[in-house]
């Protein structure tokens, strides 16, 4: 009976050091779980820090880009200026501007100025119609064109009646004639003598006065040596 006892005692110390082991193996997956989480947690704030630190790389970068592009207009814009005021002098006049930072007209010094305009008539340098291009072209210019009546008479009131000059009207070889700027050429407002164009072969054109018709146009080959019209926009400061 005492031999029971302890046998019975032993199975029942078994059992509770068995429930005993049991109770201590319970927390690992707590473990298991509370590192995932961590874990999760983490990799939110990785994605989330990640996408602002794009964020960041994206506005900068627009920045910089719209930096770029406004220093590149305030370049170009200095280089048109310091074209159009590559003259040794101005003449300028005062007028009622709609731009209230620029009220002044002006012109290179020696040109005519006529509405939007200035003309440079060539007095001591004949030249072909190409060379003459050149030559306007060198002064920030092109040969003349003529669009109005009311211009055909200023260009005319400044030119010397015994000497021709070229306009900047041509025909390049396919009948159409042009004028140098690509504007359209209007059949109802040419300055034409009477006869002309006269031929095919002559494939440029002339202002030039004629005693009993006064001033017109006339066409002549191109390589002919004639002083010439140029005119260039206004500088407005």
């Amino acid at each position: 009976m005492f031999s029971e006892n302890i046998y019975v005692n032993t199975n029942f110390k078994n059992k509770v050091d068995s429930s005993d082991n049991d109770t201590d193996s319970w927390p690992a997956p707590q473990k298991k779980n509370t590192s995932q989480k961590s874990c999760h947690k983490f990799s939110k704030v990785l994605f989330t820090s990640l996408i602002i630190y794009f964020l960041l790389l994206t506005i900068l970068f627009s920045s910089a880009l719209i930096t770029l592009f406004t220093k590149y207009s305030q370049l170009l814009e200095e280089k048109t200026i310091i074209k159009e005021l590559n003259y040794t002098e101005l003449e300028c006049t005062k007028w009622a501007s709609l731009l209230e930072d620029k009220v002044w007209s002006c012109c290179p010094k020696d040109w005519k100025p006529f509405g939007s305009y200035c003309y440079f008539t060539s007095t001591d340098l004949v030249a072909s119609w190409n060379e003459s291009k050149e030559n306007c072209f060198h002064m920030g210019a092109h040969l003349v064109v003529i669009h109005s009546q009311e211009e055909q008479d200023f260009i005319t009131g400044i030119l010397d009646t015994g000497t021709a000059y070229f306009i900047g009207l041509s025909n390049p070889g396919d009948q159409q004639w042009q004028w140098i700027d690509q504007t359209p050429y209007d059949d109802n407002t040419t300055f034409w003598h009477k006869g002309e164009p006269s031929s095919d072969n002559e494939q440029c054109v002339i202002i030039n006065h004629r005693h009993s018709t006064g001033w017109g146009w006339s066409d002549i080959p191109c390589s002919d040596k004639q002083n010439s019209v140029c005119h260039v926009k206004k500088i407005y400061l």
